[in-house]
């Protein structure tokens, strides 16, 4: 994907997508917003609110309206869609494709497109496509990690541990997404990471050397992608800061616009930094259906004095 946008011919390969016209910009047009169209008021001649950006997307129920017209006012109808400089349009459900809808956009030079998938499968799984590839993105220093199906991020100042705890989650069972950079994608109202392609699946061991962790533990001990549901923060343990030994409020690091639940996690000799990030895991996904143990905590001790004073 480039800065501005997904490249059409990328989608045509990922869709697998039956060209049967390849426009005069089919290698550099680009798809750069996230909506799609079903041009239906615009064949009937409406384009105040037409956004030629749009991949445009014609099913059956505008296949067979422009088959009961005339040929001439057909033919117009594709013409008035194929003057606007639109990346492509898509014919779904593998249907035939009219004489005048292939004059116009060899006439046009436009891309034109079909599909075997139904009009709303098609149009679900390209947005679904869209909103991820061009979701709004940043780099963050770090490794990120599945951990009981929870997606865990390591931030924390170089030669913390952050990858050697990466190690160690893994051959406890656990899965990497991505170790030193990870691409965070801003997805709605949560975030998705993943490993630059140059260094997926590798790991930097101080002392070791880089290895190939799908090489070594299998494709079990990998993930391509995850849902980044809690921030890891390590530090150096500092005897003068104060930690949170009850966990009854729950912090928060922004990443975009997007709140994640963050835990400090101190670093010292004789911690184990896997086991602690695997209990942090669960406990995250407690809180997330309602339970906090702090607070029962809390609430029992307060009944217990209740007690003490009748």
């Amino acid at each position: 994907m480039s800065e501005q946008g997904v490249k059409v011919s990328e989608a045509v390969s990922i869709f697998g997508l039956e060209i049967l016209n390849r426009g005069k910009d089919y290698d550099t047009a680009l798809l750069t917003i996230t909506d799609v169209n079903r041009p239906g008021l615009q064949f009937l001649g409406s384009f105040d609110y037409f956004d030629p950006r749009r991949l445009q997307i014609i099913g059956k129920a505008e296949i067979t309206y422009l088959g009961g017209l005339s040929s001439k006012r057909r033919q117009e109808s594709y013409d008035n869609i194929f003057q606007y400089d639109i990346p492509a349009l898509v014919i779904a459900r593998g249907l035939e494709c009219s004489e005048e809808c292939l004059n116009s956009a060899r006439r046009f030079e436009r891309t034109l497109l079909r599909t075997d998938e139904t009009t709303v499968e098609f149009t679900s799984h390209m947005i679904e496509y869209l909103n991820h590839k061009l979701a709004p993105t940043v780099t963050r220093h770090g490794v990120l990690m599945d951990v009981y199906g929870e997606g865990v991020l390591l931030l924390g100042e170089s030669g913390i541990g952050k990858s050697e705890t990466a190690i160690e989650l893994v051959m406890r069972g656990h899965r990497l997404v991505s170790d030193d950079a990870v691409e965070i994608r801003q997805i709605s109202d949560y975030l998705v990471g993943t490993a630059p392609e140059l260094i997926r699946h590798y790991v930097e061991l101080r002392g070791i050397g880089v290895i190939d962790v799908r090489q070594l533990f299998g494709m079990r001990a990998i993930k391509t992608d995850a849902q980044i549901d809690l921030v890891v923060q390590m530090e150096q343990w500092d005897e003068d800061k104060f930690y949170d030994r009850l966990g009854i409020e729950t912090h928060f690091m922004t990443i975009m616009d997007v709140k994640v639940p963050c835990v400090t996690m101190p670093v010292r000799p004789g911690r184990n930094l896997a086991s602690i990030v695997e209990v942090a895991a669960l406990n995250n996904r407690h809180h997330r259906y309602g339970f906090n143990a702090a607070e029962e905590l809390s609430r029992r001790i307060d009944k217990h004095v209740d007690k003490g004073k009748k």
